[in-house]
């Protein structure tokens, strides 16, 4: 079956087509991606078709005759206007249904744990938060998760219209090679000799492998079409949750750096302030810089999702380890690219 992927050019877009390419000629690729895109999902095996998510026509001739369409591509870097990310998430959204109800496809759609909102973090029982966990209120200024919200509610609406068969993956942060936000910047820090230590650094950090990310949208291809809307959490790597510090070191380890460790006490991170602002700046740029206490839930908070559905339903256990995908995120980083991924 020939598989459309949006987003292709970006971090779980082009770990997607790396998946997917390992599984030879059975599994015929397309993307749909702007110009300066081109080579990069080329480079992948990928046929390209240049066009833009938000636009129908290109929709119409990337998707025919598809049987399967994975949606990564959305806005994820920092913008002021929430009618830009509903414009670009929401729109998409909106076509990629369309797209998929046209072509008799099956969609798989790249959600994320930010849908949940905040607060569920704080709540979460001793099952943690399952994909039946109730959305929580999300803050006004948080544009990415309330058009993330948006879009997964489009899709499942128009999912129980029909009975289109619609997946959709809950990745929580992701990190890896080809990351422009988070992995890059974190990368460049180490190599300034500058680690800091927040609180002290025992929590588990809420991040997952994109190649891990990638190897459950492939499960969730594979998997027996059911008609209908179903979500699944994709939030750790193989190897047991790992802290604030074990994350850090191992990359600095990986860098061959031995860099500055600088304690940052948790009262100053909840005191906010300049302090607060400038670590974010350096740590996590684009919208965790933007949303102060998204970022220091990220930093000081745990990982409560849990997996078992999407283990229980498609078998599908992550196959990268954190110090493995670590080692490959750092021997393969590359140069900055597109920022919509």
């Amino acid at each position: 079956m020939t598989v459309l992927v949006t987003g292709a050019a970006g971090l779980v877009g082009t770990h997607v087509l790396d998946a997917l390419r390992a599984r030879g000629e059975r599994t015929p690729v397309r993307a749909l991606v702007r110009e300066h895109s081109r080579a990069v999902v080329e480079s992948f095996g990928a046929e390209a078709v240049v066009g833009d998510v938000t636009d129908a026509i290109s929709w119409e001739r990337a998707a025919k005759g598809v049987r399967a369409i994975v949606h990564a591509a959305a806005l994820v870097a920092s913008h002021d206007s929430l009618e830009e990310y509903t414009r670009v998430n929401v729109g998409g959204a909106r076509l990629a249904i369309e797209a998929a109800r046209r072509s008799g496809a099956r969609l798989i759609h790249v959600s994320t744990v930010a849908v949940y909102g905040r607060a569920a973090v704080y709540r979460a029982g001793a099952q943690g938060v399952t994909e039946d966990y109730p959305f929580q209120p999300l803050p006004a200024t948080d544009f990415y998760a309330r058009s993330k919200r948006a879009m997964e509610q489009v899709v499942q609406q128009e999912a129980a219209r029909d009975g289109l068969p619609v997946i959709a993956i809950r990745p929580n942060v992701i990190y890896g090679e080809r990351d422009l936000l988070f992995t890059r910047r974190l990368i460049a820090n180490l190599k300034r000799r500058f680690l800091p230590r927040i609180g002290p650094g025992t929590n588990h950090l809420s991040c997952v492998y994109a190649g891990n990310v990638a190897s459950a949208i492939v499960a969730a291809l594979d998997a027996p079409a059911r008609p209908g809307f179903r979500a699944y959490n994709v939030t750790r790597d193989a190897s047991p949750l790992i802290t604030q510090r074990e994350f850090f070191e191992t990359f600095a380890e990986m860098l061959g750096v031995r860099p500055l460790r600088i304690p940052v006490p948790v009262a100053v991170i909840r005191a906010g302030g300049f302090g607060w602002s400038l670590l974010m700046r350096l740590l996590l740029p684009g919208r965790y810089t933007a949303l102060g206490n998204a970022a220091m839930s990220f930093i000081l908070g745990e990982n409560p999702y849990s997996i078992e559905r999407i283990r229980t339903e498609l078998g599908w256990t992550p196959p990268f380890d954190t110090r493995t995908a670590i080692t490959r995120t750092v021997a393969e980083t590359k140069s900055p690219g597109d920022a919509r991924a």
